[in-house]
């Protein structure tokens, strides 16, 4: 196992390690909000594209955001991820539970392919990202 100073050195060395994923999961992810908006306006009408696109675009958004914000908490000091992780966490899971609470209350149509989009957008994220990870990610590291 490297030692912690080894790994700072390396990180140094290549600053852009920590965002080297991020284009190519917001490829994937624009790609899956075309198609979940084209859909959700063949199932559902326009309600239904709005839905599932938006869906797809909050968890762009909150996967993001904990890149972005957790690529710095590692950049200044890798004991501040776990603090700065949990955090976030909690601070979007609240953020969308009182979103979703107050969208389910108006009754919009949309609100299931809503939901249908986020759950998409989780799977995509995470499939892309695990993929990247054992092919590009291994690459990199084993050469």
């Amino acid at each position: 196992m490297a030692e912690s100073g080894t790994r700072a050195a390396e990180a140094a060395a290549d600053r852009g390690w920590r965002l080297r994923h991020l284009p190519v999961l917001l490829l994937a992810t624009a790609v899956l909000g075309a198609v979940a908006a084209l859909v959700g306006g063949v199932t559902r009408g326009a309600d239904g594209a709005l839905g599932a696109a938006a869906g797809v675009a909050v968890t762009a958004l909150s996967y993001t955001v904990t890149t972005v914000v957790l690529a710095w908490a590692d950049a200044r000091d890798p004991q501040l991820v776990l603090p700065f992780g949990v955090g976030l966490y909690t601070a979007k899971m609240t953020l969308l539970g009182g979103v979703m609470v107050l969208v389910a209350s108006t009754g919009w149509p949309g609100l299931i392919p809503l939901c249908l989009g986020i759950a998409a957008g989780v799977v995509v994220w995470t499939g892309v990202h695990v993929w990247w990870l054992v092919t590009v990610h291994a690459r990199r590291v084993h050469n």
